[in-house]
């Protein structure tokens, strides 16, 4: 299924993460996509805290790869904006990581798409001009998601 929802503040945008993440499985990949501080790390900062995660999320742009242990289960940030290519990607050895028992998140994945399964979902994240953000679920395996926008 795919949902398209829209976010009022980086409140809400936190707020629709938690849920997303309540809904999680092991296993699950989310190739995040969208502009320069369109909201990927924010939303992903819900995300870990539905899994339990209480360290701070930050964007992993300069260490590629950010593992949290949550209480639910582990989450995997990664940032591949810096690498030149897939093959990069693979050389990383993140198959243990997105074939593994927690959540992988992955930003700029539009750059290592063809490496991901097959049941990866996207989350694309655009900013608008009244200060929205519009968030598309693609290949969404879950319940619908009802945001009440304030």
């Amino acid at each position: 299924m795919n949902l398209k929802l829209t976010t009022h503040s980086s409140e809400e945008t936190i707020t629709l993460g938690e849920i997303l993440g309540a809904m999680l499985k092991p296993g699950d990949v989310l190739a995040m996509r969208g502009t320069l501080a369109a909201g990927k790390t924010t939303i992903t900062k819900g995300i870990a805290k539905a899994l339990g995660v209480t360290d701070n999320i930050t964007s992993p742009t300069f260490c590629i790869i950010s593992e949290y242990e949550g209480a639910k289960m582990p989450l995997y940030h990664m940032d591949v904006y810096r690498l030149d290519n897939a093959e990069d990607f693979i050389n990383l050895g993140v198959d243990d990581l997105i074939y593994g028992n927690g959540v992988s998140i992955i930003e700029w994945s539009e750059k290592i798409q063809s490496e991901l399964p097959k049941k990866t979902i996207t989350v694309q994240i655009t900013p608008n001009e009244d200060s929205t953000r519009t968030i598309e679920l693609i290949n969404w395996p879950y319940q619908e998601i009802k945001l009440e926008n304030k």
